[in-house]
């Protein structure tokens, strides 16, 4: 879903040199390439969208028994159909950690359903990691998650851990030197990635049966 720097560029000098050569402005410039990346983010959620709706249960399972890329697509196709019945499965695998990079697609997923059972998936998590300072795995992105559900529950789940002296500040007293941003900024950036998320459902053709049906 990331464009690289080099595509970033690129983007930029296309739409700038058939405009005004080399001596286009650098604002402008911007300005084109930002149109430039949201018109392929709006032709990649409508994929996403679609790929989501099409999906069968049988084939998500499958990818999420294979590697965090695989893992990582599932979660983020479940997140976006809405596909409650996975909340278990993921709920094991963020436990588990048993790749890199997928706990963070499973944490969005579990906020983005919205639940009061999206919950225990997030706190046993943490209760499990942040004693853990020499393991640096997901426990900003689930804590975030947690203050994400917190906010839409009007609970406090998330007030034990950050309590002074708390599992999250043990946490990061044990990570001397690591650029840790507060739970604040967490909750924020998987309140993005949720939102990306609704926004590609606008385009599953069965909408979000899952969550309608077992969630209302």
């Amino acid at each position: 879903m990331q464009t690289t720097e080099a595509d970033g560029h690129a983007g930029l000098r296309r739409p700038a040199d058939r405009i005004a050569g080399p001596t286009t402005s650098p604002v402008q410039g911007c300005w084109h390439a930002s149109l430039d990346r949201r018109r392929r983010t709006a032709k990649f959620m409508k994929k996403l969208g679609k790929a989501a709706s099409e999906i069968s249960p049988r084939e998500l399972g499958m990818l999420l028994d294979i590697g965090w890329r695989e893992r990582t697509t599932a979660a983020w196709l479940i997140a976006v159909a809405g596909r409650t019945e996975f909340r278990d499965r993921l709920g094991e695998l963020l436990l588990a950690s048993e790749v890199p990079y997928a706990g963070q697609a499973y944490c969005v997923t579990l906020a983005g359903f919205g639940t009061p059972a999206d919950v225990a998936p997030l706190v046993a998590y943490l209760d499990r990691y942040l004693p853990r300072p020499d393991l640096h795995y997901d426990q900003e992105a689930a804590l975030g998650a947690l203050l994400l559900l917190d906010s839409k529950l009007a609970a406090d789940h998330a007030a034990r851990f950050l309590a002074p002296d708390g599992l999250w500040q043990q946490w990061t007293d044990g990570l001397p030197g690591r650029d840790l941003d507060t739970p604040d900024r967490y909750q924020e950036f998987i309140g993005q990635l949720c939102a990306f998320a609704d926004d590609a459902a606008q385009h599953c053709p069965t909408g979000r049966a899952g969550m309608a049906a077992t969630d209302s």
